[in-house]
C-alpha cells in the first residue's frame, strides 16, 4: 500500500529494550566494580560489550532506514534535528551541576578545607601543560568537523573523509592525553570536593568526547560509503552539533576548573 504522508512510522524493534538491559547491566557492574564486589569488573565487562554491541545494530537499523528505504524525509529529519537540540539541551543541564558543586565549594571554602580555594594539601595540575594542548587539540578538531560539513555540502567526499580523519585522530589525541593527566597527577577522586569535582567534571567530559569519537568515526565510515548528500546527511549534521558541543563544555572546564581554579 501506498504512504500517502511523509512521516515514519517505526517498525516495532527489539533494540530498545536491549540496550536499556544492556546500560542496567554496566551500571549494576560499575557500582559492584567500585565498591570492590567479587565480579564486578566482569559484570561491567560484560554490560560494556553488551551495550556497545546493541548500539551498534540499532545504528544499523536507523542507517538502513534513512539511507537505503528512504524513511527519513524533510519533515522526519526535521523531528530529528529537534530531538538532537533537545537532547544537547539536556546535557547542557547535566554539565550545569557540576560545575554548581565545583563554584559552590570554591566561591565560598569551608573552614574544613582551610577556608582556601584549592584546598589545603591539593597539588593542583598547571592549566597551561597538557589542559591548554587539549584545548588547542580540540578547537582544532572543531574546526576539521566544520571543514567536513563544508565539503559534504560541496559533494566532495574525498575532503570530507581526510577531515573527518584529522578529527577523530585529534579525538583519540586528546583522550590519550586525558588518560595520561589523570595517572600523573597526584590527587584522586577521594581527595575531598576538589578531587570529586575535579574527576566528574572532566570525567564525564572524556567520556563524552568518546561518544563523540565513536559517532564521528562511524560519519567517516558512511562517507566512504556514499551514504550522505549534499541534502540528506542530518546523521553527520548530529554528530557534528554534538561535537561542538563537547569544544564548548571543555573550554569551560579549562576556564573554570585549571585556569580559574588554580
Amino acid at each position: 500500500m501506498t504512504q500517502k504522508h511523509p512521516f515514519h512510522l517505526v517498525d516495532p524493534s527489539p533494540w530498545p529494550i536491549i540496550t536499556s538491559t544492556a546500560a542496567f547491566i554496566s551500571t549494576t557492574g560499575a557500582v559492584m566494580f567500585f565498591h570492590g564486589y567479587s565480579g564486578g569488573g566482569s559484570f561491567l565487562t560484560f554490560g560494556i560489550f553488551f551495550l556497545l554491541f546493541s548500539i551498534g545494530i540499532w545504528w544499523r537499523d536507523i542507517i538502513r532506514e534513512g539511507t537505503f528505504e528512504g524513511q527519513h524525509t524533510s519533515i522526519v529529519q526535521l523531528g530529528l534535528r529537534f530531538g538532537i537540540i533537545l537532547f544537547i539541551v539536556s546535557e547542557i543541564i547535566f554539565f550545569f551541576a557540576f560545575f554548581w558543586a565545583f563554584f559552590w565549594a570554591s566561591l565560598a571554602p569551608v573552614p574544613e578545607i582551610g577556608s582556601i580555594w584549592p584546598p589545603q594539601g591539593i597539588h593542583t595540575l598547571s592549566a597551561w601543560e597538557i589542559p591548554f594542548l587539549n584545548t588547542a587539540i580540540l578547537l582544532t578538531s572543531g574546526a576539521s568537523v566544520t571543514f567536513a560539513h563544508h565539503a559534504i555540502i560541496v559533494g566532495s567526499k574525498r575532503k570530507a573523509s581526510i577531515a573527518l580523519i584529522i578529527t577523530v585522530i585529534l579525538a583519540l589525541i586528546f583522550t590519550a592525553l586525558q588518560v595520561f593527566e589523570y595517572f600523573s597527577a597526584e590527587f584522586t577522586i577521594a581527595d575531598g570536593i576538589y578531587g570529586s569535582t575535579f574527576y566528574i567534571a572532566t570525567g564525564f567530559h572524556g567520556f563524552h568526547v568518546f561518544v563523540g569519537t565513536c559517532f564521528l568515526f562511524i560519519c567517516l565510515l558512511r562517507t566512504m560509503q556514499y551514504h550522505f548528500t549534499k541534502q540528506h546527511h542530518f546523521g553527520f549534521e548530529a554528530a557534528a552539533w554534538y561535537w561542538h558541543f563537547v569544544d564548548v563544555v571543555w573550554l569551560f572546564l579549562f576556564v573554570s576548573i585549571y585556569w580559574w581554579g588554580n
